[in-house]
């Protein structure tokens, strides 16, 4: 092998090297003993500022799937030109009203935890759905 290639490969195993250590690090960081800890993950919303937005665009729902806490204000931002809603099926958990194009609409989210299908009343075809949990 040329010198180059010797150097560039041994600049990649102290790469590898380094990384492997640093995951070793982190695997045992914030165990106390030295024992890895046992307790199951927490799992926990995001916070409702980033977590709380749907976003129309190009006639859909983004994200198609949301999962927020019981009562979390939502913000469904409009960025189409046409009008749009977002209005649960059946249950009538919650409904937006007609939003223009530009604009934004709130709702808050049921307080009974389930899974709530919604559609824009203007273009139906357009679902999502809000988890509440």
């Amino acid at each position: 092998m040329t010198a180059l290639r010797v150097h560039l490969r041994q600049e990649r195993i102290t790469v590898a090297g380094a990384a492997c250590g640093l995951l070793a690090l982190t695997a045992c960081s914030g165990s106390s003993g030295g024992s890895p800890s046992t307790s199951a993950p927490v799992s926990t919303p995001p916070p409702a500022s980033a977590a709380a937005q749907i976003v129309i665009k190009d006639f859909m729902f983004g994200p198609a799937s949301l999962t927020v806490a019981p009562g979390t204000v939502v913000t469904v931002r409009n960025e189409d030109k046409t009008p749009h809603t977002a209005t649960a099926t059946g249950s009538q958990a919650f409904d937006t009203g007609t939003i223009a194009g530009g604009k934004s609409a709130i709702f808050k989210a049921p307080a009974a935890a389930g899974t709530y299908d919604y559609i824009c009343n203007i273009h139906q075809y357009m679902k999502g759905k809000l988890t509440v949990r």
